[in-house]
């Protein structure tokens, strides 16, 4: 029996969870397929299935039947939500250096006071002074190379979220090695 879909839209609006899961089930694989098609990546892809279910749920009220299909509407809240994600890792891959190839001067990043550091012992004093789960996305992130979005997918946070651990994190460890 195939999911009336417009109908689980308008009971998720309705604060039906049981109707969301139906979603889900009848859904999930084949978003997570379009989600690999625009990303690439399964933990991003993943990750975008994810943020789309949580709009769904969150806007399910602002779809309207008469102004289209329901599988439109949830498909354009997936593109939408994977389009964003897309940016957002290349805005960030934009950025990141790897540690090392960073020139120093007066204007100083935390990255770049970590890259510098020749004192393990400092580092190690300092990183120890941050929180377990701060402390492990420092390490994966600057001593394995995880992206912000591997990072995410890996400690199932959301992006935003690893983004600011890792940039409050490092502005802490500055502050400490100075």
């Amino acid at each position: 029996m195939a999911l009336d879909l417009e109908k689980a839209l308008l009971a998720c609006a309705g604060g039906d969870k049981r109707a969301l899961n139906a979603i889900y089930e009848a859904e999930g694989a084949r978003m997570l397929g379009v989600a690999m098609r625009i990303l690439r990546r399964r933990s991003l892809a993943e990750e975008a299935v994810q943020d789309a279910f949580v709009l769904v749920w969150r806007k399910a009220a602002s779809f309207d039947p008469a102004k289209g299909a329901a599988a439109t509407w949830l498909y354009t809240v997936l593109r939408n939500r994977s389009l964003s994600i897309l940016r957002d890792e290349a805005r960030s891959e934009a950025t990141e250096m790897p540690l090392g190839d960073e020139v120093a001067d007066d204007s100083e990043s935390p990255e770049d006071t970590v890259a510098r550091l020749s004192d393990a012992e400092a580092l190690k004093h300092c990183l120890q002074k941050l929180e377990p789960k701060r402390r492990m996305a420092i390490a994966l992130a600057y001593m394995h190379g995880l992206s912000h979005g591997e990072l995410a997918g890996k400690l199932g946070l959301p992006l935003g979220t690893i983004k600011s651990w890792l940039r409050r994190s490092l502005l802490t460890l500055r502050e400490c090695l100075q």
